[in-house]
């Protein structure tokens, strides 16, 4: 997508890199926040309790966002018995980075029902764009994390929940090892035309027409 933004239009270019690194910086930070906040300082040890992009940057998962429209920032380290709550404040952290791509995602609609309601800007205009991006993005990312395969949050949000290491390592064990070659695969499969995450566009297009409320016909 951002080839061919560069070459039809450099500034919507521009404008969908800024909405994929502030997605990505806000999610990794807010892991970090989180995880400080219940005791563990790993992350601002590391240099990742910050809002810098430079902080959060992958290289590789940046280019991977640029080439195919998937990627992925650094993972925020913590040591879940840093925390007050060794099992449920795991919840917490993992829940962070969604969390907030949902907040931010809520307040770029309530931003562009205000500007669009108050016919304050045209439709058409950049910053309509970059909005509806930034929704559209971290809806995105929400979904996408909450999904149960390691590495992504929602695999960590599974362990605490039924407690996996500690009452069954073993199959603890062979979900991460085995759960991160099935999204591989999944990915893969997704990229070969398998519509293998279907849900993902059936969730993000419904919550960013609940978030848009009346302007959504705009864009839908």
């Amino acid at each position: 997508m951002f080839f061919q933004l560069l070459f039809s239009d450099p500034f919507l270019a521009v404008a969908w890199v800024v909405a994929v690194l502030s997605a990505l910086t806000i999610h990794e930070f807010s892991h970090a926040m989180v995880a400080n906040l219940r005791g563990d300082h790993t992350a601002e040890a590391a240099g990742r309790l910050t809002l810098n992009p430079l902080s959060h940057l992958d290289l590789f998962g940046f280019i991977s966002f640029l080439l195919i429209g998937y990627g992925w920032a650094k993972p925020v380290p913590f040591n879940p018995y840093n925390l007050k709550n060794t099992r449920w404040d795991g919840v917490w952290v993992a829940l962070a980075g969604p969390a907030s791509n949902f907040l931010l995602a809520a307040f770029s609609a309530f931003i562009l029902q205000a500007l669009l309601g108050a016919e304050l800007i045209a439709v058409n205009n950049l910053l309509v764009f970059f909005l509806y991006l930034v929704i559209i993005l971290n809806l995105g990312l929400l979904f996408f994390n909450l999904i149960p395969l390691p590495p992504l949050d929602g695999s960590k949000i599974w362990h605490a929940i039924f407690d996996t290491f500690l009452h069954n390592p073993q199959l603890g064990q062979m979900i991460e090892q085995r759960g991160q070659l099935l999204l591989m695969l999944l990915i893969f499969l997704s990229f070969a035309g398998v519509n293998i995450f279907f849900f993902l566009d059936f969730l993000v297009n419904h919550t960013a027409g609940f978030l848009l409320g009346p302007i959504q016909t705009m864009f839908f």
